[in-house]
């Protein structure tokens, strides 16, 4: 047990190095690199719907899509249905520096092929209850207010 909570963690400062050096190469902040990803995951979505689920305001989801669309990432279009919602999408520049960037390890179907339908069962389940957890702690951290 110990050492998967080890690995566990060294993977997420991995990953938070990954993310770090990606957003430095594409010259933006992290929080503008979550909400990237948030696009990137999702598809084109409203701008009420990235601020839900990157827990930003709708003003600091404004802000971000500023900074996204000066650097050419990010493009807001009317949604055709209801002219008031906006809806968010990446850009092609945006989605070419991203393959440049996560392509060389975005094969992991090929790394995970040495694994049995039931062990990547039981990965996905241990990501998604790990995702879960954060996710509750994080809410709960947040009410802390230490400040």
């Amino acid at each position: 047990m110990e050492e998967l909570i080890f690995e566990v963690r060294a993977s997420q400062t991995a990953v938070d190095e990954m993310d770090d050096a990606a957003c430095r190469a594409l010259g933006i902040n992290r929080t503008d690199g979550r909400c990237l990803d948030i696009i990137d995951r999702e598809g084109a979505i409203t701008a009420g719907t990235l601020a839900r689920r990157s827990g930003l305001t709708t003003a600091a989801v404004t802000a971000v899509l500023d900074r996204m669309e000066a650097a050419g990432y990010a493009a807001r279009r009317h949604d055709s249905a209801d002219r008031r919602r906006v809806i968010v999408e990446l850009t092609p520049l945006a989605q070419e520096r991203a393959a440049a960037i996560w392509g060389p390890i975005a094969d992991i179907p090929r790394e995970l092929g040495r694994y049995t339908a039931e062990q990547l069962e039981l990965l996905r389940d241990f990501h998604r209850r790990s995702r879960e957890l954060n996710q509750r702690r994080a809410a709960e951290v947040r009410e802390l207010g230490f400040e």
